[in-house]
This record gives C-alpha cells, structure tokens and sequence, in this order.
C-alpha cells in the first residue's frame, strides 16, 4: 500500500530533519558570537562553546591571538566581556571565561566514537550571522592539520558540511547535540572540505589550560626537517617509509648538544618509537617527556649511533 502523505501531520518532522533539528535546540543557546579587538580597534569574529554554566568558552586560538579586548554575545542577545584563559596556538585552541553565571552550556561527546558517514551538525556565525546551522556528516577521521603555530595536529575530523569565515571555534554536534568537535578550518575553493578539532584533544586541551594557562610541551635544543632516504638504505634499516628527520642544527647547551647530537644525523628513533617525520617528533615531545632518559637512534656517516637524551621543558 502507498504512503500517504497527507496523512502525515503538518508538523512533523522526517528522522534526518528531527535530529538536526534537536541538535540545534540542545546546543544553539550555548554557541556565542565572539567579537575579538586588537590593535587600533581593528577587530576579527569567531564563534566559541559555552561548556561550563560559569562562563567557560571553548574557541579557536586564532579566533583570539593578538586581542586587547574580547566580548561573546548569545543567541538570546545578551552580551558579556571575556577574559582570555588561556590559549594552545600548537593545538588551535583557547579557553575563555564570561563575567556570567548560570549560562546554557553544550555537553561533550566523544570524538573517537564517531563513525565515517555518521551525521554531524555545525553551528556557529559565519560572516556574522549568527546561530547559523549547517548539516553533512564525517567524511573521514583521523586526518591531521597544520595549526597556525606550524605543529600538525591530530586526530581531526573532515566533515562536508559546510564551514564559512566566522564558524572558526563554534560547534560540530552529532545527532544527539554532543559536541564532537571544534570547527576550525575549510580549504579555499575546494567543495565540502571543512575540518574539526576532535573533542577528546580539545577536552585534554582545555583541562591543561584552565589549570595551568598553556599546554607544556618538552624541547631537545635542535633544529631539524623531514628528508628522504635512499630506497635501499631504508629496507636494509627495515623502516616503514623512506623518510627520516635531518639534524639541521645543534643548539649550543641544550639537550641534544649534551647527549652527543651532531648536525647531519638523521634521526631515525626516540624512546624506541621510529620518527619517519619532524612532525613524529613534535608528537612525542610532550611535557610528560621531559627529563626522562630517552634511547635517540641516529644514522651518523653510514653507521648507527644510539645516544641517550632527556628532553627538557619548553618554557
């Protein structure tokens, strides 16, 4: 027998509208407007999460880099000052406080139970419009992107659902209106490539910077960049990919000068996990890293030198 429109009620909803719908009805009231004012009154806007009735935004650190004065305005117009926290720029991500209590907030999901295909909501002010909604759903996961900082970060999630200037720090929800996800970039001329920074970093983020204002990271005393190795070189060291990090430059007293690091080592391990890129490197020089003795192979004039370094705090 043949569905019958008209029998449907004028108000309801079809499944794919009713949880776009509710997505936005959980987590709208908590997306704020940010209005960022710099130097000589010149100003940028983004949007931001509320996560905490007290006040606590989550944003984009380019969103609020350089700001003198900050202020977030909500759905429902009221408008509040906002007091920079603390912000990660390797991460792309700042906490903000409001002078306010009692406010809607979003709560979390998680990002690493998403599923490619699965419908995700994004609400945020593109171009100053605000609570403005769009819908599409993950298109990958895993990816990584380069932040402002020059630091890959990872674990970020495509979606095709459309971002514009002005979404930056607002909310990817899934069905349910979680937040999964910090909206912080779209490729330039390119079709539904729009990219989120997973909750679990953001939430791993943010704890660090409402304790301590930034996210501490460790340091070796060099300088270094991604460089191929011979084809045949790389199978006889029984690498996964024919790349390697180049010593570029020891920086004098630091860690590696005092563990023996010359420049033109190739680095191809630290801590016994193999570093095929700058980028690997980067991801095991965390904060908890530092002054542990680490094992760093390198490759020196044809032969393998296994050096011992502790890494040292990055202040």
């Amino acid at each position: 027998m043949a569905f019958d429109i008209s029998e449907r009620p004028d108000d309801a909803l079809d499944p794919y509208s009713a949880r776009v719908t509710h997505a936005y009805e959980t987590t709208g009231p908590a997306v704020v407007h940010i209005s960022a004012i710099g130097e000589r009154g010149r100003g940028g806007t983004g949007s931001g999460v509320i996560f905490a009735p007290d006040g606590y935004v989550l944003t984009n650190s380019h969103v609020v880099s350089g700001a003198k004065r900050l202020s977030a305005s909500l759905t429902d117009g009221r408008s509040f000052d906002a007091q920079l926290i603390g912000d990660d720029p390797a991460t792309d991500l700042a906490v903000l406080r409001l002078n306010a209590t009692g406010l809607p907030h979003a709560a979390f999901g998680s990002s690493s139970a998403l599923k490619v295909g699965q419908l995700v909501v994004a609400i945020g002010n593109p171009l100053g419009f605000q609570a403005t909604v769009t819908a599409g759903i993950v298109s990958a996961l895993g990816r990584t992107l380069r932040s402002p900082s020059g630091r890959l970060i990872e674990s970020v999630i495509q979606t095709d659902a459309p971002l514009n200037p002005g979404n930056s720090g607002g909310a990817l929800v899934d069905g349910w209106g979680r937040v999964v996800g910090i909206n912080t970039a779209m490729i330039g001329q390119a079709q539904g490539l729009c990219f989120a920074i997973g909750v679990d970093t953001a939430i791993d983020v943010t704890a660090r910077l409402m304790k301590d204002g930034r996210v501490r990271r460790s340091r070796l005393g060099l300088a270094g960049q991604t460089t191929p190795l011979d084809g045949r070189l790389a199978r006889r060291l029984h690498r996964e990919r024919d790349t390697a990090v180049l010593v570029a430059e020891v920086i004098a007293g630091g860690p590696a000068e005092r563990a023996g690091v010359q420049a033109g080592d190739l680095i191809l391990s630290l801590g016994e996990v193999p570093v095929h890129t700058i980028d690997d490197l980067h991801r095991l020089l965390t904060a908890e890293a530092a002054d542990r003795p680490a094992e760093l192979v390198a490759l020196r004039r044809a032969k393998i030198e296994t050096l011992t370094i502790k890494a040292e705090l990055d202040d």
